[in-house]
């Protein structure tokens, strides 16, 4: 028979030690979803092939990943981990998966290269059931594995018992399972909640697999941090570590530079191309793209923001889904927000604001400005404190000014309203109708001068 290897992943539970009623697998490392991550690992190893099993705030998860629409499996009781997988099983048979791999949803350092090995070592013992195992200091929540002269077994850790069991090894399961399911799925029926928890633990496969006369792996990957799971806030916090420090050392092994490393957060999507300096304290989350030739200074944060060749991006600026063209200069103090764009060799300075606006060529705004739904031309200036006033109250309305024009400082452009090519625009204006090509527009009232008393 030909092998077919699925995945499922366990993210069903509350994750009570975790201090919050949103499910444990929301929780973000770098900006992403823990259960992202695992996603992401998987579906490199098996494809479309991964069933997610969900439970407590199961709307939540489905809202976050609308992408695995009809890939969800619910379990309405949560009754351990063994009646999760049990759960998923018609549609595993469904599917016509020969394997399954079965991960924990609170594993976000897993890997696809970990994985594939597993698998291998798996597959080469042709073993029934196979597990992953690590060596820690502190064992934790996690269960303990037990090897003795008639085989080997998991024992969770509410149950374990030093006088039954053995002096604990510090080798503990890492929740992570590779099942042949002609032979496993008849086990799932002889599962017991008999233990301290009252749940039915996938754990125990390994023991019932062991009495049934099956083949079973322990896969000890030693110190493998790839295998850690997250239990507690302190655990998401080291976890995210290892993550954050993985992906700058990947960068900085692809010829980025990037100085203060210790304090750089770049998330799992980044592409940065090699050349590009980066310098911390400083954050780039979801799919940021930054070019050859470009430098971001410290105390940014991008956030599905692509930038340009040649690009300097000041301290203290924010852009979030922004698009920044190559020769362009940004900041200090600048905030592109969604939608803002700077066309090529486009400038804007301290305190300036965009959002949903275009900046065409070479066009600069230097300071202190708003620009927020306006579509702004070629080499146009626009002085200090200038202002779109985009919203009515009700609705947001589009402001235009055409290539060339120069608009004084502290000018407020009401929209909609259009100024033309070659218009200027004087000094403390109130612009509330369109300014033809070429022309001068005031709208400001007439200096009186006047005795002081």
């Amino acid at each position: 028979m030909t092998k077919r290897i699925g995945a499922v992943v366990l993210a069903a539970g509350k994750g009570t030690r975790m201090q919050s009623d949103a499910p444990k697998v929301l929780k973000t490392l770098l900006d992403q979803p823990m259960l992202w991550y695992v996603e992401r690992a998987l579906g490199q190893v098996c494809g479309q092939d991964v069933l997610t099993v969900i439970g407590h705030r199961a709307g939540m998860v489905e809202a976050a990943f609308p992408e695995l629409a009809g890939r969800f499996v619910h379990q309405t009781e949560q009754l351990g981990t063994g009646h999760a997988l049990a759960v998923a099983l018609p549609a595993l048979t469904a599917a016509g998966l020969t394997h399954v791999l079965v991960v924990n949803g609170d594993a976000p350092l897993v890997t696809p290269e970990s994985l594939g090995e597993f698998i291998a070592a798996a597959a080469a013992a042709a073993a029934d059931v196979a597990f992953v195992t690590i060596d820690v200091p502190e064992a934790g929540a996690y269960g303990r594995v037990v090897r003795a002269a008639d085989g080997v077994r998991i024992v969770e850790a509410k149950d374990f018992d030093a006088a039954r069991h053995g002096p604990a090894t510090g080798e503990i399961n890492a929740g992570v399972y590779f099942l042949r399911l002609e032979t496993v799925a008849p086990l799932l029926g002889k599962l017991s909640n008999d233990n301290k928890s009252g749940e039915y633990y996938i754990t125990d496969l390994v023991a019932l697999a062991g009495l049934a006369g099956l083949s079973v792996l322990a896969v000890n990957r030693g110190r493998d941090e790839a295998y850690l799971g997250i239990n507690s806030p302190r655990e998401l916090v080291a976890a995210e570590e290892i993550m954050r420090r993985r992906l700058v050392d990947a960068h900085l092994d692809a010829g980025v530079v990037i100085r203060a490393a210790d304090s750089v957060r770049i998330g799992a999507e980044a592409v940065i191309a090699p050349g590009v300096e980066l310098c911390g304290p400083l954050e780039l989350y979801g799919a940021c793209r930054i070019a050859a030739g470009t430098t971001v200074a410290s105390h940014c944060l991008l956030r599905e923001t692509v930038i340009g060749e040649n690009v300097v991006i000041q301290a203290f600026s924010h852009l979030e889904k922004a698009r920044v063209d190559a020769g362009c200069q940004v900041g200090p103090y600048a905030r592109l927000r969604p939608g803002a764009v700077l066309e090529h060799d486009a400038r804007v300075g301290n305190f300036v604001e965009m959002k949903k606006a275009v900046l065409g060529p070479g066009a600069k705004a230097g300071h202190l400005t708003y620009l927020g739904d306006a579509a702004i031309g070629a080499g146009v200036n626009i002085g200090a404190g200038t202002i779109t006033c985009n919203y009515d109250g009700v609705h947001k309305h589009r402001t235009v000014i055409g290539e060339g024009a120069f608009i004084g400082s502290n000018t407020a452009l009401v929209a909609p309203v259009t100024i033309g090519r070659q218009a200027l625009v004087g000094a403390g204006s109130v612009i509330t109708s369109d300014v033809p090509d070429g022309m001068l527009a005031l709208g400001r009232g007439r200096q009186v001068i006047k005795p002081r008393s």
